[in-house]
């Protein structure tokens, strides 16, 4: 690769194409296992209506704890150069329209399961453990950051003393998220007998490209928020201008 354009940030050289590149990657390879999973169920599985709620639980899940967690993830790396309070209410919406989509998902799963004749049993599976335990912990987690860092917001020392459990436990309900919902298409695949059905093979072609696609997304989220070289620049961290005496 060439030299391309070098960015200081901190006390890391990056270079800004390969982030860009990276970047564009990761939001290619997310719409393209939405596609995918829309194609699924919609062309294949019976379409979305509310004959078959069931069908936008998948879809849903993935929309909102799958694709828009991770650009709300990735808001602070890919806008560095913004007005931190821009950035900041962009990705709480992101979180906020992720929370919302994973809301209707729920449901979905559960109205399918309650109204079916006879009802089936929710939550038996270590899928539906894991997806119920990701999304509680990610609003659990919204409504931490929105109180710390948006409105009413806590001080700056506490703030920062919470920074880093912030961190944490957001990279850690999305790998969360990403293992729920693997779980989930594979729990599918194997209760509708996908996986040895000859005859729907290129359903199960779109299932496997759909969860490497899932995993390259995640991936890739991932190394670009770990990288400290991808942070933003110090300069641009500053919230407060103290007033002139």
């Amino acid at each position: 690769m060439g030299k391309g354009t070098f960015d200081e940030i901190g006390s890391t050289r990056v270079t800004l194409q390969w982030f860009s590149i990276m970047v564009l990657s990761s939001q290619v390879v997310g719409v393209l296992a939405i596609i995918l999973l829309a194609v699924l169920f919609g062309q294949y599985r019976g379409g979305f209506g509310w004959t078959v709620k069931f069908n936008y639980h998948p879809l849903f899940m993935t929309l909102g704890m799958v694709f828009f967690y991770g650009d709300a993830i990735l808001a602070y790396r890919v806008f560095r150069d913004v007005k931190k309070l821009r950035v900041k209410i962009l990705h709480g919406s992101l979180l906020a329209l992720s929370f919302i989509f994973s809301t209707i998902g729920l449901k979905a799963v559960f109205d399918n399961h309650n109204f079916a004749n006879p009802p089936k049993a929710n939550l038996y599976s270590l899928h539906s453990w894991v997806g119920l335990t990701a999304v509680i912990l990610f609003a659990a987690q919204w409504v931490c950051g929105f109180v710390s860092f948006l409105f009413p917001k806590l001080s700056e020392d506490l703030r920062k003393a919470y920074m880093p459990s912030h961190k944490f436990w957001g990279k850690a309900i999305f790998l969360l998220a990403i293992g729920a919902v693997l779980m989930g298409i594979t729990e599918y695949s194997i209760f509708y007998k996908i996986y040895n059905n000859d005859d729907v093979n290129y359903q199960r072609h779109l299932i496997c490209f759909f969860g490497v696609f899932v995993l390259i997304f995640a991936g890739i989220v991932l190394y670009l928020v770990s990288n400290p070289g991808y942070q933003r620049p110090p300069d641009n961290e500053i919230e407060h201008v103290p007033l002139a005496d």
